[in-house]
């Protein structure tokens, strides 16, 4: 059919098989701000809130601005101005998808040459939530600690100039700031990254800067502002340019940034909100009031898994995760993982089947309709998700056997050359350091290891040293796919 350009004039015209949205999108305000606007939460903390405006009108006052803090978010605000905010969420399981027009933007700011404008929206009394999806990285941690990194050149930069911060916990800090100086009240801040304890972290980070810059203005956060945990969960890829051709043509909508994700989602949310919030829990969302065990299941049991499958699919020439999971080995090295390594270091999980949580896992990683790439995850992912039942593990004096291979098969990859001798981009903070100390280890992991920013005392560890540098060599020596065949045999999966 004939491709019209997505924006709210064109909705009537629009496809039956498109949802499009029931409510009036002129009365959405905004009462969120959310820092890192992209696929993530476009499909999942912005969808959840698209089905609440749906269903009660009083949600559309939690209308959502997205900002982008990186110069390469100038993107975001190209694509999606001119489409008022509008952009279509297609959801696949198998052959089966669900097409949707996602409405829960109020605007979009760029905020990756200056901040002004953003720090303007967020003194807003009716913003009363800024959430974050700005990944790991975007908090300026020190990756042993886990505390702040004062040496952080984005932190130094907001140390010296608050008033113009550029990272998101400069941000956060000066907006609290100026809400504590104009007497207003302080917002909650709610973050949506793959952390350990997210919200936490992200609460230790803020009142740190703010501890730098004024004693004071730390009490008054710790006093009125409030950082929930979280656990989220949907697998979303980066949007490909096939995907949105496809889109055209079946569905005539021309979106410079559609958003292609899997049916699955959860989001659990600690209740502890100084402002009030939408009922997220009308559509889905589960408030609890301790999310750790959750987190600690899903960051051990998917993330883990994810980052094995990612590596070694990476090391064996495969494209995607699902092509990856095809592969009997690394299905069999994703379950027996599961089983014997990360599942034993979980708490007791409130409601949830483990069994089935772990069968829909190697469901989700195999559907093929979601195309998502090994390299997505493999630069997404943090190696934390290794090193953290890593470090459990050897505490309880437990197997590493197939943690220690998924380790190696991230060592492997990090030097920038797959086994064929093709240059692989390496996107970490610390990629020139990595790539360097893995070729200049090779088959010994004990450059590597000595990273303290990513291992820490961890990595002086003999027994870690001994597991990892087995299968290391062994993947320099013969390749990804028959260490695979060896592992099977010796480990028995």
């Amino acid at each position: 059919m004939p491709a019209v350009t997505l924006n709210r004039q064109v909705l009537a015209g629009l496809s039956s098989a498109v949802h499009v949205p029931r409510y009036d999108l002129g009365a959405v305000r905004p009462g969120v701000v959310h820092l890192g606007l992209g696929n993530f939460h476009r499909a999942h903390m912005a969808r959840y809130t698209h089905d609440l405006m749906a269903r009660r009108s009083d949600a559309l006052r939690w209308g959502i601005l997205g900002a982008g803090l990186l110069p390469g978010d100038r993107r975001m605000q190209e694509a999606l101005a001119p489409q008022d905010g509008l952009y279509t969420l297609v959801e696949r399981s198998g052959a089966a998808e669900e097409v949707t027009v996602i409405g829960a933007l109020a605007g979009v700011i760029f905020a990756g040459d200056a901040s002004a404008e953003l720090l303007r929206a967020i003194d807003d009394p009716a913003i009363r939530i800024v959430s974050l999806t700005v990944t790991e990285h975007g908090y300026c941690l020190d990756r042993a600690t886990k505390q702040l990194d004062a040496d952080h050149p984005a932190i130094r930069h907001d140390l010296a100039d608050p008033e113009a911060p550029r990272s998101a916990i400069g941000i956060l800090v000066e907006t609290y700031r100026r809400r504590r100086d104009a007497g207003l009240p302080a917002f909650t801040a709610l973050t949506c990254d793959n952390i350990q304890h997210n919200g936490d972290v992200l609460r230790d980070a803020v009142l740190d800067l703010a501890e730098r810059r004024d004693p004071a203005l730390a009490d008054w956060i710790r006093a009125e502002a409030a950082f929930p945990n979280t656990m989220v969960d949907r697998i979303t890829p980066v949007t490909r340019e096939a995907q949105a051709a496809e889109l055209r043509a079946r569905y005539g909508i021309e979106d410079r940034w559609p958003v292609f994700a899997e049916s699955f989602r959860q989001w659990v949310i600690e209740d502890r909100f100084v402002a009030g919030r939408p009922e997220w829990e009308e559509v889905g969302a589960q408030f609890v009031a301790d999310v750790a065990p959750y987190e600690f299941m899903k960051l051990r049991l998917l993330n883990g898994s994810h980052l094995a499958v990612a590596a070694l699919g990476r090391l064996a020439g495969y494209h995607t995760i699902d092509q990856s999971m095809a592969d009997p080995a690394i299905r069999a090295l994703m379950v027996a993982l599961m089983d014997r390594e990360t599942g034993p270091t979980l708490p007791q999980v409130p409601g949830i089947d483990i069994a089935l949580y772990k069968r829909t896992l190697v469901e989700r990683f195999a559907n093929t309709a979601i195309e998502d790439t090994v390299e997505r995850v493999n630069t997404d992912a943090p190696v934390n998700v290794l090193v953290d039942p890593l470090r459990d593990r050897l505490r309880a004096d437990g197997g590493i056997g197939l943690l220690a291979l998924a380790l190696a098969a991230w060592f492997r990859r990090i030097r920038g050359e797959d086994e064929e001798g093709r240059p692989i981009e390496i996107r970490h903070p610390l990629a020139a350091t990595l790539r360097e100390r893995a070729v200049a280890g090779g088959p010994d992991p004990a450059p590597l290891l000595a990273v303290r920013p990513l291992f820490g005392e961890l990595g002086e560890d003999p027994r870690l040293r001994q597991a990892v540098g087995r299968w290391l060599a062994s993947l320099y020596a013969v390749g990804c796919r028959e260490t695979l065949r060896r592992a099977r045999q010796e480990e028995g999966f």
